[in-house]
């Protein structure tokens, strides 16, 4: 009997994907059906779905758990769920789609079928009750209040069934882990309990020292990063992923950190995304997740501990993955080394502060990397990196 925590919702994994034995027959079916175009979050969203990331979820959400989602964080048969699992679709074609009928479900980038859905309902939102809900704001500056505003005119719900995951199986390989794959990893190497970290950036030595502060508390770190579709600016998760495993392999215990990525598209929604990002380390099979500073924020919409305090905010029994709360983290030049307010009673003039943005800054500049920001071997990477864009 697995000693993991239990996938979201107290069932069992539920993913959406279609055995590889019936994958082509579907596929062939799929190519009659009426389509259904996918902006590249509800790509995202299906793939999600595909890998049982959303379990309990079976598709797309209906009127009433897109309404109790929003308002309450409750799907409607009460289940915690904080962040809208939708699809729109523009009112010509969701008009032409009956109640029951079958629909192919199409990447708008590339063209692909991934998926078919069953649609149950067909239904208008307010976008202003979701933004101000979910996001806090309806400033259309806001990434994520810009995406659910650009959003088609009616929303179509359904199971769906998936029968393509794209390119990012092949080019992630051995990362691109289902939450059945990263239990099953887990308990081949012992880990009873596992904490996630949450990603989209490189990681630099304030990242390193939270994730070996859960290290000192739990079996082991699931280093677990974004690889759906980022801000402009980022870097790109090939690079990412090669500079996170530098780290791994000079500064790490063997075996007590994992590195794997899924295929999400980041909401910015701060506290709720840090909700919904526990969630989903659920199914993984992870019993904490890592919330720093500003978890899943953007700009000025959120307080710096924002993400951390919305945890205390749920009822008993919500979720079952809990927040490993963890503060600024710097180096101190007194301390030589890592610290944060808990650890370190030095004053500011000692201290580090090591920020993503300013490496950024400093590596589109051609600027050296002080040791105490983040690895040289992790350096390197993203330095040639920068240099291939010249």
């Amino acid at each position: 009997m697995s000693t993991l925590v239990p996938p979201h919702g107290g069932s069992a994994l539920n993913p959406r994907l279609l055995p590889k034995t019936e994958q082509a027959s579907a596929l062939k079916r799929a190519e009659g059906l009426k389509q259904v175009p996918l902006t590249s979050r509800e790509s995202s969203d299906v793939l999600m779905l595909s890998m049982g990331a959303y379990t309990p979820l079976e598709g797309f959400m209906s009127e009433a758990d897109w309404k109790g989602t929003c308002g309450e964080m409750k799907l409607s048969n009460g289940v915690f769920w904080p962040i809208p699992v939708t699809l729109s679709a523009d009112e010509t074609l969701a008009g032409s789609i009956k109640d029951g009928e079958e629909v192919a479900l199409v990447d708008e980038d590339s063209g692909e079928i991934l998926a078919t859905m069953t649609v149950t309902e067909k239904y208008t939102i307010d976008h202003e009750f979701e933004c101000q809900n979910v996001f806090g704001t309806t400033d259309k500056d806001h990434p994520g209040v810009a995406k659910v505003l650009g959003q088609r005119g009616v929303n179509l719900s359904g199971p769906v069934v998936v029968f393509n995951e794209g390119v990012m199986p092949n080019l992630y390989k051995d990362l691109y882990l289902r939450p059945k794959e990263s239990r099953d990893l887990f308990e081949k190497m012992g880990w009873s309990k596992v904490t996630a970290f949450q990603t989209r950036n490189p990681m630099h030595r304030s990242h390193e020292h939270l994730v070996k502060i859960a290290l000192e508390v739990t079996d082991g770190v699931f280093i677990h990063q974004v690889l759906g579709k980022l801000k402009e600016g980022d870097i790109p998760a090939e690079t990412r992923t090669k500079a996170i495993a530098a780290m791994i392999d000079n500064y790490f215990v063997e075996d007590t950190a994992v590195q794997a990525g899924y295929p999400i598209e980041m909401r910015y929604a701060g506290p709720r995304e840090a909700l919904f990002h526990a969630l989903i380390r659920q199914n993984f099979g992870c019993a904490y997740l890592i919330v720093g500073r500003d978890h899943a924020g953007v700009g000025d919409y959120y307080g710096p501990f924002d993400a951390q305090h919305v945890f205390d905010t749920l009822w008993d029994g919500a979720l079952i993955t809990k927040p490993l709360k963890i503060g600024i983290t710097f180096y101190c030049k007194k301390c030589y080394g890592m610290a944060t307010d808990k650890t370190c009673p030095h004053d500011d003039k000692y201290r580090v502060n090591i920020s993503g943005t300013m490496q950024r800054e400093m590596l589109i500049k051609g600027e050296d990397i002080p040791a105490e920001f983040s690895r040289p071997e992790v350096v390197k990477i993203l330095q040639d990196y920068y240099a291939s864009l010249k």
